[in-house]
Parts: C-alpha cells; structure tokens; sequence
C-alpha cells in the first residue's frame, strides 16, 4: 500500500516512471494493525463516521509512537516536517482522510468474515 502511495505522489515531481519506496521499519508497524481486530468487532454496527474516524486518531498514535522511537536512533524513515500541519515532523493532520479511508480497509481487510 506503501510503495502504491509513494510512487503515485512522485507525480509531483514529475517523476512518470512512479517510482515507490518504502523501509523495512515499516513492516512491523502496519503489521500493527492485526491488533486492531477486537477493535474492528466491538465497533461492529457503528457509524462509518464514528470508526473511520477512531482508526484514523489511532493511525496517528502508532505513527507519533513508532516514529518517536526511531527518530530517537535516527532511523525514522518518514520526516514531515516541512509539511504545513505536521506535528513534531512525526504525523500530518492532512492525512487524516488517508488514514480514516486505510482504517476502514483495514478493518475490512482483517475483520472475520460474517
């Protein structure tokens, strides 16, 4: 999903090979979502609104936390900071829509099957 994202925005740069990127820190934190699945059951029924936006504030948590933790050893492979609503160069508020939209992906992708 990562490499999809990354070599699509490298149209702003006129980049028309698309050429993605990714790390290998990365695995284990979207690896991460597989633990939001007794969250996706408890939300069951609920409004799109109410847990595209709960997935989306906890994106942003295991973002800021994962990225925390790297930066502090300098192997953060993510830096936002000259983002206009970043925050502490770590997470961008403008993405919320992107994480609200992967939060439901994910909640379809891992949720059991009824």
């Amino acid at each position: 999903m990562e490499i999809l994202f990354t070599s699509l925005h490298s149209l702003f740069h006129r980049d028309y090979k698309l050429s993605g990127k990714t790390s290998v820190w990365m695995f284990p934190i979207y690896g991460m979502a597989s633990i939001l699945t007794p969250l996706f059951e408890m939300l069951r029924g609920k409004s799109v609104m109410l847990r595209g936006s709960i997935y989306a504030c906890l994106i942003f948590l295991g973002e800021f936390c994962s990225g925390s933790l790297l930066k502090k050893y300098d192997l953060c492979p993510w830096d936002y900071s000259n983002a206009r609503w970043n925050i502490c160069g770590l997470i961008r508020l403008d993405y919320a829509p992107l994480w609200f939209g992967a939060g439901l992906f994910f909640e379809r992708l891992l949720s059991k099957s009824e």
